[in-house]
């Protein structure tokens, strides 16, 4: 009977040193990288998004979008028309472009519609406007690239991909770049801020297209946020794959 005791006891003892090694490294990896549990259902996320990404370009801008642009005096007047066409397109949870950003180590990762739980475990992910309107807490709300107004995209830091993990990393001049359906925007950072949660200021409307990112901080800490404000410097315009307008 004491033998039996005894085993038990170094069963439970061995699982419980090897419940707590697992727990270390768990915390070992998130210090010194991402989440790596969330990391691997993220990753599976991003996946599918690519999936709708890519279902998205081949009928976005259809011929009528593009038609309907075609008469634009001017390169911004063409991205603002295709802009607001594209909105019917972005639905919470879905697929809307890409986001590449050199100093953070961001390339090419898919941006979805919203900020919610569940769309943030996909990607970075976009303020929308049905969200701002109903709390009325950030003016206009959150733009699409191309309207001329602020555009706001939240991120992860250390769990589903941690995109925005490096966010702290970004300086004055370093570049962004959002490749949507209908065209590629370029933005150039002017400052980051760290401000309270409720500070939902940061994303209102200035008298020019700015893009400001978001998320938590520090890391492991959602006591603060981390703010990076850029402003647009350059738009391409395209279609389908092809070049339609070449930059004046």
């Amino acid at each position: 009977m004491m033998g039996d005791v005894s085993r038990v006891m170094r069963i439970l003892s061995t699982a419980l040193i090897t419940a707590g090694l697992v727990i270390m490294a768990d915390v070992g990896l998130t210090l010194a990288w991402k989440e790596p549990l969330s990391t691997i259902y993220g990753s599976i996320q991003q996946r599918k998004a690519r999936e709708q990404l890519d279902d998205l370009l081949g009928r976005f801008p259809a011929a009528e979008d593009l038609e309907a642009a075609s008469g634009a005096a001017s390169l911004e007047e063409r991205a603002r028309i295709l802009a607001d066409r594209f909105e019917a397109e972005a639905a919470t949870g879905k697929a809307i472009g890409e986001i590449s950003v050199p100093r953070m180590d961001l390339d090419g990762v898919v941006v979805v519609e919203g900020t919610d739980t569940a769309s943030l475990q996909k990607g970075p992910g976009h303020y929308t406007r049905s969200e701002n309107a109903g709390t009325r807490k950030v003016g206009d709300g959150s733009a699409l690239p191309g309207q001329g107004k602020t555009i706001g995209i939240a991120g992860h830091r250390t769990t589903y991909l941690a995109p925005f993990r490096n966010l702290d990393r970004l300086k004055k001049g370093d570049e962004v770049v959002l490749e949507m359906p209908y065209a590629t925007f370029i933005y150039e950072v002017e400052k980051t801020e760290i401000v309270d949660p409720s500070d939902f200021e940061v994303v209102k409307n200035v008298a020019y297209e700015r893009l400001v990112m978001t998320a938590c901080h520090p890391l492991y800490s959602a006591a603060q946020r981390i703010v990076a404000f850029s402003a647009l410097k350059e738009i391409s315009l395209f279609g389908s794959g092809e070049g339609i307008w070449q930059d004046p």
